[in-house]
């Protein structure tokens, strides 16, 4: 294998790139045009190649993976990962459900509107606000329920969450949030605070309709 140097310009990755265009790359060719450049030992198609290899062997790959590989450092690893990351993001994976808006947590939790207990969910989301679970914390009483910051954010740790929605439901038909939802919920925007894991909003849901704190300027 040639050193990069030593390749016509026309064929190195980036120019190839330029030139012809993304589709005209091999595997091998377009890690190298993400990563740059290689080592002192080692050029960047020898090191694009075992990177390629450690992917052949399918997913899920790790940054720790692709730093075992001779000649990726932190930097080359970061830039791997991050343009899978992106791909997965914007490839059109329809498993997915991404949340922008409030109105797109109700499809998850249409079941509360006719529970007679007050169920109180959490919803893990990661960095591009896609949902990662949809898990039930507490189950109440007739109208109330008490919850605490360790049973909200357990699951929100094990899944490495960016952030989370809360969601629970009136049996009272109540859109109206109440003193202690107010205080449960800043006491949970508290705790993520120290966690490095946002509560984005809270939902309050009945049969009539939903109410977002965060719409409303309580959290």
């Amino acid at each position: 294998m040639r050193p990069i140097k030593e390749i016509p310009r026309r064929d190195r990755p980036r120019e190839k790139l330029e030139q012809r265009g993304v589709s005209a790359l091999s595997d091998r060719e377009l890690v190298a045009a993400i990563i740059g450049g290689g080592t002192r030992d080692r050029h960047v198609l020898e090191v694009a190649g075992d990177v390629v290899k450690r992917l052949e062997g399918g997913p899920p790959f790790s940054y720790d993976e692709l730093r075992a590989i001779t000649g990726i450092g932190p930097a080359k690893a970061s830039q791997i990962m991050a343009c899978f990351e992106l791909s997965r993001r914007y490839g059109g994976n329809g498993d997915t459900v991404k949340i922008t808006a409030p109105q797109d947590v109700l499809p998850l939790v249409t079941f509360l509107q006719t529970k007679k207990q007050e169920y109180f969910l959490c919803i893990t989301l990661n960095g591009a606000g896609e949902v990662i679970g949809n898990r039930t914390i507490t189950v109440g009483l007739l109208n109330h329920s008490l919850v605490h910051p360790r049973e909200v954010f357990a699951d929100a740790i094990t899944d490495r969450a960016a952030s989370i929605i809360c969601v629970h439901n009136h049996p009272s038909g109540s859109l109206e949030a109440s003193s202690q939802d107010i205080a449960i919920t800043r006491q949970l925007v508290s705790a993520g605070e120290i966690l490095g894991i946002r509560v984005l909003d809270h939902l309050i849901v009945t049969r009539n309709g939903h109410l977002s704190m965060k719409e409303h300027g309580l959290l």
